[in-house]
């Protein structure tokens, strides 16, 4: 589901508008710019969800690069563990 709130406070930041709803048809652009359609506004999502997985899989990569150095350092695993 797409989550057109977040799409168009992260891309329209100053824009006004209302959303009745959860769905495309329920927005009111009040903005003087033009209203961005929903094939836009899809896309932006998918770019959203796209910027979001790859930022968890950086955090991921980070973390295991983090435990590979303690544990070269020569931390035990349930050290490493209580490290939180």
């Amino acid at each position: 589901m797409i989550d057109y709130t977040v799409v168009l406070f992260k891309n329209y930041p100053n824009a006004k508008w209302t959303l009745d709803g959860d769905n495309y048809e329920g927005l009111n652009w009040l903005d003087s710019t033009p209203k961005p359609s929903k094939s836009t506004l899809d896309s932006l999502w998918q770019t959203i969800k796209d910027e979001e997985q790859a930022k968890e899989a950086a955090n991921a990569q980070a973390k295991a690069s983090a435990i590979a150095k303690l544990a070269a350092l020569g931390l035990t695993p349930d050290e490493i563990a209580s490290l939180g």
